[in-house]
């Protein structure tokens, strides 16, 4: 599988100059040409799957969700880059395969083929399709040493000679705005938000922050900058200002209860100790929503008045619930202990995911054995998409097979920081079952006025569509 006249990691340290450059070219093509294989084995995959029961196309969780699935397990990434990784695999397959041929012999890599369907994506007619994808073939071995930006003016200008129409444009800026926030990445209890705003809105949010960031007095120890971060929490909570800091009784700006401290509930993981331990001791507190608390900012969350409520731990009692909604302090529980999804490389939070029962409810108890977190994606494809099975451990441990009789597990996500909430709970007696289907299940599954596909071809038609000034403007004839 690799070349063997590419030295190896012991032949490295003696080798010359000369070699070991050679080497860093030799397993670069290696590296592509392993990528080409991977994604052909996703292509090949994809293309079993994709005769699918036809009924499923308007399924929430439709057949493309339950092949990514298997993808995002088999190579331990999350459902939304296996996704990318299935489109990308099938467009070298169908739409490219002359592109797709250089890509497997290592000769133009990952990146640049990843460029190359990005751009090519809105040629519509497959005549078309063919001469791009032999053109680029030609020159995609001249692309490599470009920068990016010189690599996608390449394409573009061969996409422009064959179809005007199907050049990626920058979308109005009005379609384009967004707000991310980013929990999933969060350090040391700080997230990252991005975004785009119209710009009357963002003037106003703009006027807004500063006001509240200087109605505290000239005391309080923060920044500007940190204050007109804080206000936009306090905006989140409800709040009219921002709270001043100084710790002064007789501060103006002082406010008994601090509005963004009382807008959340922090589930205290630690021994009843650490919520009065100093702010500088080590200990964290996790966000049932995404991200962690460090010590001080938990201090002062309590000083302002949020509200403790601890967890308790079920322990070896067998006694179940009687709904099927679990109560709130068996909620509470099992999300703390999940933390996230439990799905294979799932990080979705546990505050925003639904309670499933793993031996389906009446037969399976509403027990902390027999509950754990799913988002709602996998939710679905479990319930749904029958092929999939699990089975949980009184510690809270997961195991996963999936439709290929791999198996995968995955443990609670508060194993590491508050081990003592994974003690296992009492071990049921009751036996793993096969899920048979249901008459009429599918009749309960969220659908979508369209198609995965005809939402795709909206896209490709709407973008097209902002090409239509420039292929008129192409169209005209001479000027006199």
């Amino acid at each position: 599988m690799f070349d063997s006249d590419l030295p190896d990691l012991e032949e490295l340290t003696t080798a010359d100059h000369a070699t070991v450059v050679a080497a860093i070219t030799g397993w670069a093509k290696v590296e592509a040409a392993a990528s080409a294989r991977r994604l052909a084995a996703i292509a090949e995959l994809v293309g079993r799957g994709a005769d699918g029961p036809t009924d499923s196309a308007h399924w929430s969780c439709d057949n493309w969700d339950a092949m990514a699935a298997e993808v995002a397990a088999a190579q331990n990434v999350s459902h939304g880059m296996a996704s990318g990784q299935m489109y990308l695999a099938m467009a070298l397959h169908d739409r490219l395969p002359r592109v797709a041929a250089l890509f497997a012999s290592g000769t133009i890599s990952a990146r640049l083929a990843a460029t190359i369907v990005w751009r090519t994506d809105l040629i519509k007619d497959a005549e078309t399709l063919q001469f791009v994808d032999k053109v680029l073939a030609a020159d995609a071995s001249r692309y490599g040493p470009l920068s990016a930006n010189k690599t996608g003016q390449a394409i573009d200008a061969v996409v422009d000679h064959y179809d005007p129409g199907a050049l990626r444009r920058a979308r109005s800026a009005a379609r384009d705005r967004e707000v991310v926030i980013d929990l999933a990445n969060a350090e040391s209890g700080i997230a990252t938000l991005w975004g785009k705003l119209y710009s009357t809105d963002a003037a106003a949010l703009d006027r807004r922050l500063s006001q509240m960031a200087h109605d505290v007095c000239d005391d309080d120890p923060r920044a500007l900058a940190q204050r007109r971060a804080d206000a936009m929490g306090a905006l989140a909570a409800g709040a009219e200002r921002l709270s001043c800091g100084c710790g002064s009784v007789d501060c103006p700006a002082r406010s008994e209860r601090d509005a963004r401290a009382m807008s959340v509930v922090i589930h205290v993981v630690a021994q009843a100790s650490a919520v009065d331990a100093e702010p500088d001791a080590p200990s964290t507190a996790m966000i049932m929503d995404g991200g962690s608390v460090p010590a001080p900012q938990l201090d002062e969350l309590i000083r302002g008045g949020a509200q403790l409520r601890p967890v308790r731990h079920p322990g070896n009692d067998l006694t179940a619930e009687s709904s099927y909604r679990p109560s709130a302090a068996l909620e509470r529980f099992v999300r703390c202990r999940d933390l996230t999804c439990r799905f294979p490389n799932c990080d979705r939070p546990a505050g925003s995911c639904d309670i499933d029962h793993t031996i389906p409810y009446p037969i399976g108890p509403t027990h902390a054995s027999n509950l754990k977190c799913l988002c709602r994606k996998h939710h679905l494809l479990k319930t749904f998409w029958t092929a999939w099975h699990d089975e949980q451990h009184p510690d809270g441990t997961v195991g996963w097979t999936s439709p290929s009789g791999r198996t995968y597990t995955t443990r609670p996500g508060s194993r590491l920081l508050f081990p003592t909430l994974c003690v296992p709970t009492a071990r049921l007696h009751t036996a793993q079952t096969v899920d048979v289907p249901v008459v009429g299940r599918a009749v309960m599954m969220p659908t979508r006025c369209r198609t995965r596909e005809q939402n795709r071809l909206r896209r490709v038609d709407a973008e097209r569509a902002l090409n239509d000034a420039h292929v008129a403007e192409r169209n005209q004839p001479p000027p006199f």
